[in-house]
């Protein structure tokens, strides 16, 4: 079992989210999607440590203030491979300076939330955009993949009906 701690965050302007086309790193298991800025913790980081490093490394923006919106806890099962488990801290930002740089691990791009779903996600990320979107307070969601397709899923430990 690997487990993994992460943050992801949507940066808001203008109706749009900061998204990142995952499309320039080898052997991604996020290769071809789009999602949020952020990654994974460094030793001894809090939450908001890695959230704030993760952002700056990936977009050179400064995150002015932030908002934490819940736990996404990821459990991904592949036939003949080790599961995975990954726990990520979500957040979203409508509050930051400085200015885009090019990220090494994609290409980053303002998109019009009304075009979200015209994108290639993970299916668990519309659930989670969701809850964003109607600003649900802090939630802790369960996303269960098993080869690559979303089977299960939790919300505040009660099973997801969407």
């Amino acid at each position: 079992m690997k487990s993994l701690l992460t943050t992801l965050c949507y940066i808001e302007k203008d109706d749009s989210y900061l998204m990142l086309h995952r499309v320039k790193k080898q052997n991604d298991i996020n290769k071809d999607k789009w999602i949020g800025v952020g990654g994974h913790f460094e030793n001894a980081e809090s939450p908001d440590e890695c959230l704030l490093r993760e952002v700056k490394e990936e977009t050179g923006l400064i995150l002015n203030s932030y908002k934490f919106c819940g736990i996404v806890t990821f459990v991904s099962k592949e036939d003949g491979k080790e599961d995975i488990f990954e726990y990520m801290c979500l957040y979203t930002s409508d509050d930051f300076s400085g200015e885009l740089i090019e990220c090494d691990e994609g290409q980053l791009e303002w998109v019009k939330k009304s075009e979200l779903k015209n994108l290639n996600f993970w299916e668990g990320d519309y659930i989670f955009l969701d809850l964003i979107e109607k600003n649900v307070p802090f939630f802790s969601l369960k996303l269960i993949y098993n080869n690559g397709k979303l089977t299960e899923t939790s919300l505040n430990g009660a099973p997801y009906e969407g």
